[in-house]
């Protein structure tokens, strides 16, 4: 619509010759969002004052000729790429096509070209501010809430596999995929949240209170989302061995327990990291220390209280550590949250 109008008023007020610069500066005008579309636009203009200037400049001093047209191409490439003008860039060169071969470099020409353009970035910003993109700030926080529900649940369903007496191998390959699967959810939603963000900026729609500050907070939750699923890979790696080999049989059944409260622990932080209201600081960090007592405990009790079951020292030293790391990593998130 926007498009269709702008060449209408072009055509009607300008020469034919340029009119249809009108609706192509509308469509650069509607971009996925309103900063977008700003940028795009004023740097579409400065592209076409660039090229018909240099057109202008080229005509007038050295007349239309073929080695003119070629050092035209030249500097408008050069321009394009030198000024950084985005996706915009190589319009400098075809703005200034148009303007030497069709307008000769007259001046006059040159200021049809002018309003044609301005006449297509009105029809297609004005149309922008008033359709202007729904804001989703909301659903960025609700898919992160929901990405922690889904690893909250898979870390408690871990736990279960561990105290099992014959632990379910299908479902612990199951979870190894399923990692991999919410990596690749975390990397969506960060792409979600850097849109989201742009357009939040400049658009005339409003979004709930405290949408500016929800959008940080949610990228740092997606962060150390990230980082703790290769702590959970890792640990459901080892697990998987630990089946496999037949080397779970001789975790002694207090550290299986004790390990096994660190990881319902640890989802419990999860949930409290992902959910929609602001997390509850001083809630998270007792979860978080609670969480490394408990893992303290199954270390020391391991190490003092030898049991009737053969030793298992690697397998239990690796499953510590992985466990430590992700309590490190929480520990570093409820930092980075509190200055969010």
């Amino acid at each position: 619509m926007a498009a269709m109008v702008a060449w209408t008023l072009a055509r009607y007020f300008l020469p034919a010759a340029v009119a249809t610069f009108a609706p192509y500066t509308a469509m650069v005008a509607l971009q996925a969002t309103v900063y977008r579309s700003l940028r795009d636009c004023a740097q579409y203009a400065l592209a076409m004052a660039l090229g018909a200037t240099l057109a202008a400049a080229l005509a007038a001093g050295a007349g239309i000729h073929g080695w003119t047209f070629g050092l035209l191409t030249l500097a408008a490439l050069w321009l394009g790429h030198v000024l950084r003008l985005g996706q915009q860039g190589n319009q400098v060169a075809i703005v200034g096509f148009f303007a030497f071969s069709s307008g000769q470099g007259r001046i006059d020409y040159i200021g049809h070209l002018a309003a044609s353009v301005a006449i297509g970035a009105v029809c297609g910003l004005a149309a922008h501010l008033v359709l202007a993109p729904a804001r989703h700030a909301r659903h960025r926080q609700t898919a992160a809430a929901d990405l922690y529900a889904e690893m909250s649940k898979r870390v408690g369903g871990l736990a279960d596999t561990f105290e099992a007496t014959i632990p379910d191998a299908d479902r612990v390959r199951q979870w190894r995929r399923d990692w991999h699967r919410l990596a690749r959810d975390c990397q969506t939603l960060q792409r979600n949240i850097d849109t989201e963000e742009e357009n939040s900026l400049l658009n005339p729609r409003r979004s709930f209170e405290g949408a500016a500050r929800a959008l940080p907070r949610t990228r740092a939750s997606i962060t150390i989302a990230q980082r703790s699923l290769d702590h959970l890979r890792s640990i459901t790696r080892t697990l998987d061995y630990a089946i496999d080999s037949q080397e779970i049989e001789n975790l002694p059944p207090s550290f299986r327990t004790g390990f096994c409260s660190v990881l319902r622990t640890s989802a419990s932080a999860m949930q409290e990291i992902g959910q929609t209201p602001r997390t509850d600081d001083s809630h998270l960090a007792r979860l978080i220390e609670d969480a490394a007592s408990k893992l303290a405990q199954v270390q020391t009790h391991s190490q003092t209280h030898p049991e009737s079951r053969p030793a298992s020292p690697t397998l239990q030293g690796t499953l510590v550590t992985d466990a430590a790391r992700l309590l490190a990593e929480l520990r570093t998130g409820q930092q980075d949250l509190n200055h969010t």
